[in-house]
């Protein structure tokens, strides 16, 4: 399993219903795609950064997934480019089921 955290820095904030909109908008294509496990649309405490964070099953999907024109494109959604980080994960936690 590999984590990516997809992180967007502005000088502003960003509005939580205005990234709430986005994660809405941008959810279905995520739905059922091969290798994602989990997928989370998320802002910090203070609004200056949105992040995504992925589960994948393997490493070369996920790498494979952000190509420049993923990254164009969040970049016109979000107003800011990403920084991307590829994280081992070695242990992992679901209760989902329960």
């Amino acid at each position: 399993m590999i984590g990516v955290l997809v992180t967007f820095t502005q000088t502003g904030k960003f509005d939580r219903s205005a990234a709430a909109k986005i994660a809405a908008e941008l959810r279905a294509p995520f739905e059922g795609m091969p290798g994602l496990r989990f997928k989370s649309f998320m802002i910090d405490e203070d609004g200056a950064r949105a992040r995504n964070f992925y589960v994948w099953d393997d490493e070369e999907k996920a790498r494979s997934f952000f190509t420049e024109e993923i990254v164009e494109k969040v970049t016109g959604v979000y107003g800011a480019p990403p920084t991307i980080e590829f994280l081992d994960i070695v242990g992992f936690v679901d209760n989902s089921g329960t």
